[in-house]
């Protein structure tokens, strides 16, 4: 039921409000006696908030509605409110049919595998505390999260005074502007008027979608730009001359900033080695993670990791929260930009090497993947397996995964030099292409023997 980032999927297909209710009686059937519930713009938000709530209350929780807010104003509003869970219904980054549910601690930190696994196994099995007309929970609203938030922002980062675009691509992180504002800065905004159908641009802040931005930051006399997804929990940057910055690129930014020597950055697996080499030049050393930003804030919480982060544009600072909080990494960007020059420069101090990603299209691919690994097992002696098959050389690595969303086992590739990424590239997509033409041939025959003993 969870993905590596909640719960997501189409309305009306996977997600319901059947599920949101259910969701919401088996978080008071665990336990969690007060729950604070956010949403983000989405059209669909309100009606599965409705229903997590009833959820809640029918189960004898007690239920804070917070409103339409960003993913981390909600989180981080789990502990400021006391409550022993926070729910809020987003599909981040998603497009405009689809909704989710995501599950907080008052850490800040999103349900780990045992606690999402406590609650699928309520859902599938039905198993609900339901509560007496005369022990139902109580819904009460707080109308503060996002001033507080504005202000824990605030608090944790440096003033300054940049010229910064913000484009919250129709999202609900204006909470960024106002921060940054606070702080000194000049801001003017893109796209800030929250609209689930995201008319403006897709909801996920990539190179392609952040066109608009890059353009007005260079046509101007701006220092950076700020880009957002619908939930606010991403933040990706556009430099002075208009460059979208790489999300491995960011990552080494805020790494190399974050730790000291003796420190620990958490990665996911799929990072470049940028972010290794940029640690490693300063006595600081990368802990890779299974992809997702749960599994990097889970590392986080280990006493010698400094910075957590993926290149997809979570950024997560463990002595302020366990969330990733776009808008506090878009106030300690600016601020960073403020105190040592442009982001151009800060950039353009980091060594970059070839990387190529990819992607081939298949039903099979947890069959194909254990095709894939025993196959590069058997191969290499540096191969790792904590999330699909990582195989480390002396000049590179690479990657083949499977896709925790959609019918598609990826394949990433980096070295030193182009020649040799290509190699490791080609190398890889052509073990899953085997692997998949395998798995494919052997439920062929596997069929074609039925069929015989049939008749």
């Amino acid at each position: 039921m969870f993905g590596t980032s909640g719960i997501r999927g189409r309305i009306g297909d996977e997600v319901t409000c059947d599920l949101a209710l259910a969701v919401g009686r088996a978080l008071a059937s665990e336990g969690y006696g007060s729950v604070v519930v956010g949403r983000d713009a989405r059209e669909s938000g309100r009606m599965l908030a409705d229903a997590a709530v009833s959820g809640l209350r029918e189960c004898g929780a007690d239920a804070i509605r917070l409103g339409e807010q960003a993913t981390p104003t909600v989180a981080r509003s789990v502990g400021w409110r006391d409550a022993d869970a926070g729910l809020m219904v987003t599909a981040s980054h998603n497009p405009a049919p689809d909704n989710g549910l995501k599950l907080w601690n008052p850490s800040g930190q999103a349900f780990d595998e045992r606690q999402r696994e406590a609650i699928a196994a309520r859902v599938r099995e039905e198993n609900y505390d339901l509560r007496a007309w005369d022990d139902l929970g109580e819904e009460t609203a707080w109308d503060a999260a996002r001033e507080r938030h504005a202000q824990a922002v605030t608090s944790a980062a440096a003033p300054g005074d940049c010229s910064i675009v913000v484009d919250a691509g129709n999202g609900v992180g204006g909470v960024t502007a106002e921060a940054l504002r606070r702080l000194g800065h000049d801001v003017r905004t893109l796209n800030d008027r929250p609209d689930g159908t995201f008319p403006a641009r897709p909801s996920e802040p990539t190179a392609e979608n952040c066109r608009g931005l890059s353009a007005f930051v260079a046509a101007t006399d701006a220092d950076l730009g700020i880009a957002h997804d619908g939930d606010a929990d991403r933040m990706r940057a556009v430099t002075a001359s208009g460059e979208f910055v790489a999300g491995d690129l960011l990552l080494a930014v805020f790494a190399r900033e974050a730790a000291t020597p003796g420190d620990e950055v958490a990665v996911p697996v799929d990072t470049s080695l940028t972010v290794a080499d940029t640690l490693e030049a300063q006595g600081a050393i990368v802990t890779r993670t299974r992809v997702g930003d749960v599994y990097v804030a889970e590392r986080a919480t280990d006493s010698g990791v400094a910075f957590g982060g993926e290149p997809s544009g979570a950024w997560i600072w463990p002595d302020e929260t366990l969330c990733p909080d776009g808008p506090l990494a878009a106030c300690r960007l600016a601020g960073l930009v403020a105190r040592r020059g442009s982001l151009d420069r800060l950039v353009g101090e980091i060594e970059t090497y070839p990387l190529e990603r990819g992607s081939v299209e298949t039903d099979r691919k947890a069959a194909a993947m254990e095709r894939v690994r025993d196959r590069l097992l058997g191969e290499y002696d540096d191969v790792t397996t904590l999330d699909g098959v990582r195989v480390g050389t002396d000049d590179g690595w690479l990657l083949v995964r499977a896709s925790g969303t959609q019918s598609l086992i990826r394949v990433t590739a980096e070295a030193r030099s182009e020649e040799r990424t290509e190699q490791l590239f080609t190398k890889a997509e052509t073990a899953v292409e085997e692997g998949i033409r395998a798995v494919e041939r052997a439920s062929v025959e596997g069929e074609s023997e039925r069929a015989s003993r049939r008749s």
